[in-house]
Formats: C-alpha cells, structure tokens, sequence
C-alpha cells in the first residue's frame, strides 16, 4: 500500500520534461492529436450555447492553434491570443489566421500568466489542465479574468487510458501513466479558487488502434507521454515491452484495441469584482493592449 504523501510525491509533474516533450513533437503533434482536436471542436460548439461579446480572447496552451480559426471567426471584433509555453507550438499557431485576421502570440505557462490582472474575457483552455498544477492554475485564471468574463475547458479524468492502465499493473507496480482527477475534485477546486458557478460534464470517447505500437506512439507524439516524478528511467526492455502486449491484446474487440478517453468538460466566471495578487514568482504581467497584433 502506498500512502497519500507517497503517491502524491510519484506523480507530481516535472515541468522541464513536459516542456522538452512538448518541443520534441511539433512535427508531429497535428498528425498524432486527434483527440485533443475533436474535443477543442466541442468546446467551440459549446460556445454557441453563451451570450458573450469577448474584448479579449486567449486560447490558453493552445499548441499549434487548432481551435484559433474557430475562435477567430466567432469573435470577429474581440483580440484573440495564442498562449503556449513551447515557443516552436507559437511558430506553427501564427500560421493560423481567419480570413485576414491573425492571432497575437505569447509565450507563457498557464501556472504563471504573464497578463495584466482583470485583463481577459474568455479563457479558452483545451487538454491543459492534466499537465500543471491546477490549484496554481485556477488561480491565475481567477485573477487575470474580468468580472463576469468566462473559463471554458476540458481536461482528462481518471478512466483515460484504463485498458493501458490496467495492462501495465500486470507488468509491473512502476508509474506508467499521469494521474487525472476525478471532476468532482476539479469542481472542489474551481470553488475554493473563486471562481463562480461552476458546471462540470464528462463523456467517455473511445479511440481504437491497430496494435500497441501504434497507441504507444500516439501518446508520445501528441505529447501526452509519462511526466511523472516516479516514472520509470530508461528504455522499456524486450521483454517487459512484450508483457505489455500480451495483457494489452486481452481487450482486443472486433479486431482492434479500444482505448478509453474519460473527458472532462467545465466553465466558470471570473469573480465579480477584479481581482489584484502580488505576484512572487518574478513574472512580469503586461496589459493585453501592449501585445503587438501581428500583420497579414
């Protein structure tokens, strides 16, 4: 048995590792994201359900900016951002445009927001969340939002890869996987951050694989590899890497592998009167209207 300050200490987040995994599979992250891009597309249609006429948009870990397009076109009149903390993400997100528009670039990690508090309107944030820490996260999104502005994201739950999950248990008793929270524990932390009314909805989507090869090289290409403090060092080995196919290949269905994705939708406002927090991390925060729009 692992107690709670054990378990806690093997899956906290190495943050270098994230951002050098992130950086290693640019190339290959649009081919390899499918999941990450039918859900930013849900998240888009879920905002035709609002009332809102955004000043300032920031699509926040928007990786090579998928959903820009989208947002660019919804909000023809508003300043929409592209926030990543991978510069070589920003490169491939400035060729997004709609029409002649562009979005404005800005490198930063969503656990420190370098924008001005009470600056933002809507807070786009699409499969961001499994990757920080969400206490730190969700308090920045309280500060830097406008009373009344609007969080809308998705993240992981903890049935996300179950059927790999399980496989590896019969493998070995290492850390294989991050760890996701339940919705109800995100919902708990969007109250104590602040912010107001909180709605969580989940939906389970299955994505299927020819072998584990294939699923295997998905997760390390769309960046969503093992960033765990007690992950495992150095390469797999033949035989372990054999186990797992043998266990993998019991939940074989119609001739394929099914891979469950436990997904995690949620929205909140900002606080009703502005929020102002010293800032002790060093990073400085601008107000959105220094931010150089970028030309056609």
């Amino acid at each position: 048995m692992i107690d709670d300050a054990h378990q806690n200490t093997e899956f906290s987040l190495h943050k270098p590792l994230i951002r050098q995994g992130f950086a290693r599979i640019v190339g290959h992250y649009d081919e390899a994201a499918v999941l990450q891009r039918e859900v930013g597309e849900r998240m888009l249609e879920r905002l035709e359900l609002v009332k809102l006429d955004p000043a300032v948009v920031v699509d926040i870990g928007c990786g090579t900016g998928a959903a820009l397009p989208g947002l660019l076109s919804r909000y023809r009149q508003a300043r929409v951002l592209a926030l990543d903390l991978v510069p070589a993400m920003l490169l491939r997100a400035r060729r997004r445009r709609h029409w002649w528009r562009r979005p404005g670039l800005l490198c930063g990690d969503a656990e420190s927001l370098p924008l001005a508090d009470g600056s933002c309107d809507l807070l786009f944030c699409n499969m961001v969340l499994p990757w920080c820490d969400l206490e730190s996260t969700l308090g920045e999104f309280r500060r830097v939002l406008k009373p009344n502005g609007l969080l809308l994201f998705s993240t992981l739950g903890p049935d996300t890869l179950v059927e790999l999950r399980s496989a590896w248990r019969q493998v070995d008793d290492q850390v294989h996987i991050n760890a996701f929270l339940d919705m109800h524990d995100i919902g708990d932390a969007l109250v104590r951050s602040g912010l107001a009314e909180p709605v969580m909805d989940t939906e389970r989507l299955t994505l299927t694989y020819r072998n584990l090869a294939d699923l295997l090289r998905d997760i390390r290409h769309s960046g969503a590899g093992n960033a765990t403090a007690g992950r495992p060092r150095g390469l797999m080995g033949r035989a372990r890497r054999h186990a797992l196919e043998h266990h993998c290949e019991q939940g074989r269905r119609e001739g394929v592998l099914p891979i469950t994705a436990e997904v995690v939708y949620g929205h909140a406002w900002g606080p009703t009167a502005p929020v102002t927090r010293r800032r002790q991390d060093g990073v400085a925060t601008v107000p959105v209207s220094s931010i150089r729009r970028r030309r056609p």
